[in-house]
């Protein structure tokens, strides 16, 4: 009641409602409904200032009355917010068609314009740098953490170090992790293989860095990629889009992760010792799945409940066949029309059309076992 008796005074005095405001340390808009409660009730300065604490309570009760139904209003909208942006993941879902079912449950709600503000006003003190909304089975963002894990040999006792390759969905943010012997195209795509059969399906595109293992050569806009991850991306029926070189905010989400695995799963593994990578890896599965099943912060759900209510259903169905890595080589062939397998040492004809000619030859050993290499031809360009 003070306060008011001094906003009253003060602006008896002539003084505006910005400066009252600051000396009081009140809002501007608290002043001026004060002040407009005041010019509406009809009495002088001097008949307000000698009503009792009570009487005065009363009569700008009306105030704080409305004050607590706003206060009300903004606290139910703000616990539709974490359901709010958990649906825009969606496909074809938009603010308008949000807003409309919010105004179905609550028929006094916010109007569009001040519904997309305090959501906006929201979004920046939950997640306080630049958000980008991910589709649901749109993106997988992959990369190798800075530091490595280890483990130490039974037999020689060696401490053998590891490297740890992360990935997380953009939607759900449901994260994978698994420590490898190297960043080689073949542990690097074992581990993405495995990561398409942890979440069950595979996405629309694959965010990699721009290690050799995935690009040969970075570019802004035409990369080349590595033959083998193509490869592999193409037997999954996903698409890969390298992250710009010296742009780590292209993959900021995969960073995140890393950083959090710093703490979730480094801190608990480094304080064991183990004997073998499975057994690395074992662990890391049991401290993977609690971190993707704890509720994230300011929502009421997990990366694991997010990614089977929404995300699950939306990638695409893996094939039957897991990949095979192929190998590759240049040869040139022989006047007998064979060409000597270097990896077998074992000598394979060649269709007569290709005698003397020199050309790549493409083998996986699943496929190898059952039939001959696939050959095609390098320089001078032959049709097959």
């Amino acid at each position: 009641m003070n306060k008011i008796r001094q906003i009253l005074r003060l602006y008896d005095q002539g003084k505006g409602k910005l400066t009252i405001a600051g000396y009081l340390e009140l809002s501007r808009t608290t002043v001026r409904k004060y002040l407009a409660s005041f010019d509406s009730c009809g009495l002088s300065l001097k008949e307000v200032d000698s009503l009792s604490d009570s009487e005065l309570d009363e009569l700008f009760g009306k105030i704080n009355e409305k004050n607590k139904s706003i206060s009300l209003r903004m606290q139910a909208l703000q616990r539709c917010f974490p359901k709010i942006e958990k649906e825009l993941k969606r496909t074809g879902v938009t603010r308008l068609l949000l807003w409309e079912d919010y105004m179905k449950e609550f028929p006094d709600g916010y109007k569009y314009t001040q519904f997309c503000r305090y959501f906006n006003d929201w979004k920046a003190k939950v997640n306080p740098t630049m958000h980008r909304t991910h589709k649901v089975g749109d993106k997988l963002f992959v990369d190798f953490a800075g530091e490595k894990l280890c483990y130490t040999d039974k037999q020689t006792g060696e401490i053998i170090p590891v490297e740890v390759f992360v990935a997380i969905l953009g939607a759900s943010q449901l994260t994978y992790v698994e420590a490898v012997p190297s960043q080689q195209k073949e542990d690097f795509i074992a581990a993405c293989e495995n990561t398409l059969h942890f979440i069950g399906g595979s996405p629309s595109a694959i965010v990699p860095d721009n290690l050799k293992a995935a690009v040969i050569r970075s570019h802004r806009y035409e990369p080349t990629l590595n033959q083998a991850f193509e490869d592999f991306a193409q037997h999954y029926d996903t698409c890969v889009l390298p992250a710009r070189a010296y742009k780590p905010r292209d993959k900021a989400l995969v960073e995140g992760a890393v950083r959090i695995m710093y703490t979730r799963l480094y801190v608990p593994l480094r304080q064991k010792q183990y004997f073998s990578l499975s057994e690395l890896n074992v662990a890391i599965r049991e401290y993977l799945a609690m971190h993707n099943n704890q509720l994230l912060k300011g929502r009421n759900y997990s990366r694991r409940m997010q990614f089977e209510e929404m995300e699950r259903n939306e990638l695409k169905p893996l094939p039957v066949d897991r990949f095979e890595f192929k190998q590759s080589f240049y040869a040139k062939v022989n006047k007998d029309s064979h060409i000597l397998l270097g990896t077998d040492r074992h000598y394979y004809s060649v269709p007569v059309r290709f005698l003397s000619k020199k050309v790549k030859i493409i083998y996986s050993w699943g496929i190898f076992q059952k039939w001959p290499p696939f050959f095609s031809p390098k320089w001078p360009p032959i049709t097959l």
